[in-house]
């Protein structure tokens, strides 16, 4: 009895050196789930551990930072004072810099203005000027007859335009609408009627755009205020008919010319005459001046141009063209363009006696072989203190010319067709820093349209 009780205790450890559990058999999933819940909570013990270590360094970095940028009321303040002075030190710099530039920019301008007191002025504009596209050009209608005269008021912002139908009418530059219109009248109805009664034939504004004076075949010049269309007065005195208008720039002194031969001054603030220049030979076709107190005159049949020193009582006269000068331009104070009836274009010095440059032929020629004659210029422009003019003639062509150094050349950049024959125009040009505005204005001769044609061009220099 005794001996069975000792296998059996003996035959446990057996079972137990074999890895075999005598209590009940378990279910598979308990033990996993078991040794999950050990992991879980093992991972748990590990991340509490880490999050508070982190918390630790956390403490001690923001503890390091407040070391770092702790400073005192006196460090603050000695901070501040140099940033302070950086500040002031770039605030100068730039100052600096900006005066610099301001300097530059007076001298130039200061540069320019004594050229262009003296005649010597020449902007080089004329690479920059393009021919107009046909679809760039406008036509404005409003006149009953030919169309005999323009100006274009200092802000390029409006027209002025005469014809032979003795009215005027103002234009809007931009929309090509009519501003005003201040109708002709009728002959004999002088004394009721206020404005013009006769083919109105010149016609120029003041530089500061306040006046608008215009003359006629009746041998009267009336003046306007150009704002309003408002009639001033007249001045009465030529005995033969108008010609040529110019206002001193700067001024309201009023030059004219007529077919009397003579050139009168007049003070259009004082509603007075002045006094009167002589010296041509035949009916005066052009005048022109700029701010000197002098004026250029065309005299036509007597083959001169002439310069009117009028504050040293004296004239200077020139000759060149062969036959009749018709129109004459100032390009600056020292230098000209005229067109002549022989077809020919020429710049002029009013320190030379002849022309510096002539090109003849310059709208060329028309007729049958061997009975060939020039085509010839009715009218010249020019873009002051430039080296850019242009010439238009009875063939429909603008011509559009680049002037050589000193003016000692001439140059064909481009013509303008025009649809029909025409007799005058004008330049358009509002200056600035950084661009000039260039176009130009022409009307029509013995066409039944009597319409103004008008291309601009904007070009950065």
């Amino acid at each position: 009895m005794s001996s069975s009780f000792f296998i059996k205790k003996n035959a446990n450890p057996k079972l137990t050196k074999k890895g075999k559990s005598t209590s009940a058999p378990k279910r598979k999933g308990e033990d996993g789930k078991t040794n999950k819940a050990k992991s879980k909570k093992y991972n748990e013990e590990i991340s509490s551990d880490s999050e508070a270590e982190s918390s630790t360094l956390l403490k001690k970095r923001q503890a390091n930072e407040e070391i770092v940028y702790e400073e005192t009321p006196q460090e603050k303040k000695l901070r501040l004072a140099k940033l302070y002075l950086e500040q002031l030190k770039e605030e100068e710099k730039n100052k600096a810099e900006d005066e610099s530039f301001e300097t530059d920019l007076i001298a130039g301008r200061l540069q320019e203005e004594v050229l262009e007191q003296k005649g010597k002025l020449q902007r080089l504009v004329a690479k920059d000027i393009i021919a107009p596209e046909a679809s760039e050009i406008r036509v404005l209608r409003g006149h009953k007859l030919p169309i005999t005269c323009l100006v274009i008021a200092p802000d390029d912002k409006c027209i002025f335009s005469a014809a032979k139908d003795c009215s005027i009418i103002k234009w809007d530059v931009e929309s090509g609408r009519k501003l005003h219109t201040i109708h002709g009248g009728r002959k004999g109805t002088e004394e009721r009627h206020v404005g013009h009664t006769a083919h109105i034939l010149c016609m120029t504004i003041s530089s500061d755009g306040k006046y608008l004076a215009t003359g006629d075949m009746n041998k009267l010049i009336m003046i306007w205020e150009a704002d309003t269309c408002k009639h001033l007065y007249k001045f009465v005195g030529h005995k033969g008919p108008l010609s040529g208008l110019s206002f001193r720039r700067g001024t309201h002194d009023l030059y004219s010319a007529s077919h009397d031969r003579s050139v009168k001054v007049w003070n259009v603030d004082e509603k007075a005459y002045v006094e009167t220049l002589f010296g041509h030979q035949d009916a005066i076709t052009g005048l022109d001046s700029l701010s000197r107190e002098r004026c250029v005159t065309a005299g036509g049949r007597d083959g001169t141009v002439r310069v009117w020193k009028i504050a040293e009582e004296s004239q200077l006269v020139f000759h060149g063209h062969e036959g009749s000068i018709d129109c004459i331009q100032l390009i600056n104070e020292e230098h000209m363009i005229t067109g002549a009836d022989d077809g020919s274009v020429s710049l002029w010095s009013v320190n030379k006696k002849k022309p510096l440059c002539t090109v003849k032929q310059a709208h060329g020629c028309h007729g049958d072989l061997g009975l060939e004659q020039p085509h010839w210029v009715a009218s010249v422009a020019a873009l002051q203190n430039s080296d850019t003019v242009a010439s238009g003639s009875h063939n429909s062509q603008v011509n559009v010319w680049k002037c050589g150094p000193s003016y000692r050349g001439l140059e064909l950049l481009f013509s303008v067709p025009m649809p029909e024959v025409f007799e005058f125009w004008s330049v358009l040009g509002g200056w600035s820093r950084t661009g000039a505005q260039v176009g130009t204005m022409v009307e029509t001769k013995r066409s039944q349209k009597r319409d103004l044609y008008y291309s601009s061009e904007e070009k950065t220099f």
